[in-house]
């Protein structure tokens, strides 16, 4: 095994716990990770980012689903509707070129980071499940495009709805899981795969992401996981934003 081989196996485990503790799949922030090892980002880092992201999003919920924070007929709806919506995105960004995918993916985060950092009224117990089902279809179409699943964009929208960040950790891991699988579809005549890297990440992101998600139900406050979600992902595009003006 090389050295790259052992960095990325070893950082794909702490982004999959740190996911998995936020009830989403690793995409979102294996995207840029992967993007310092692999220069193709339509053929090589969304395949591989979009199959770790099912798996990943599967065991965290999974992990949840232990202590009760996944309301399995909510879940199921969304999931019904982020998989038929992600395709298309997916299917659009085999025609565009790479760098407006970064510049659509980074506007997104900054958009997101503002929203979860900016004080707001709580209205947590008052869930506007409607509202989350509605956006549910703009926000798979554009995670599907960006090929990072529609976790990192459903989970702060549940929470800015009203959902306790729990329970929207849980039903979010398991919304995402079908539409990671079916937005892969499309990359699928065109992929490229190192089997046995893609082997052993999908055996790490396993274990990392049902890890992350005990983690959370039996120990960290409701309040802390919008604050981690925050910092991870502003942390995750500014290193990434470095790499890519270095």
């Amino acid at each position: 095994m090389t050295q790259e081989f052992i960095i990325v196996t070893i950082g794909l485990f702490i982004l999959a716990t740190i996911s998995g503790m936020l009830g989403l799949g690793v995409a979102f922030a294996a995207v840029p990770f992967l993007g310092l090892f692999f220069p193709d980002l339509i053929h090589q880092v969304q395949p591989l980012s979009l199959l770790l992201n099912g798996v990943t999003a599967m065991f965290s919920a999974y992990g949840f689903a232990r202590s009760g924070f996944v309301d399995w007929r909510k879940a199921i709806t969304l999931a019904i509707v982020t998989t038929l919506s992600a395709p298309i995105g997916a299917y659009l960004v085999q025609f565009i070129d790479q760098v407006y995918v970064w510049f659509v993916y980074f506007v997104s985060v900054i958009y997101l980071a503002y929203r979860l950092f900016k004080p707001v009224k709580e209205r947590m117990g008052k869930e506007n499940f409607r509202v989350a089902i509605i956006l549910a279809i703009p926000i798979s179409i554009l995670s599907g495009f960006l090929g990072v699943g529609p976790g990192f964009l459903l989970m702060p929208t549940l929470i800015l709805v009203g959902f306790d960040p729990k329970r929207a950790a849980g039903i979010n891991a398991f919304a995402v899981t079908p539409p990671s699988f079916s937005s892969l579809i499309p990359h699928l005549p065109t992929a490229q795969w190192n089997i046995t890297l893609t082997l052993l990440l999908l055996i790490v992101g396993a274990l990392g992401s049902f890890a992350g998600a005990r983690i959370t139900s039996l120990y960290i406050p409701s309040k802390r996981v919008k604050q981690i979600f925050g910092v991870l992902i502003v942390v995750m595009t500014l290193y990434k934003i470095y790499t890519l003006m270095g």
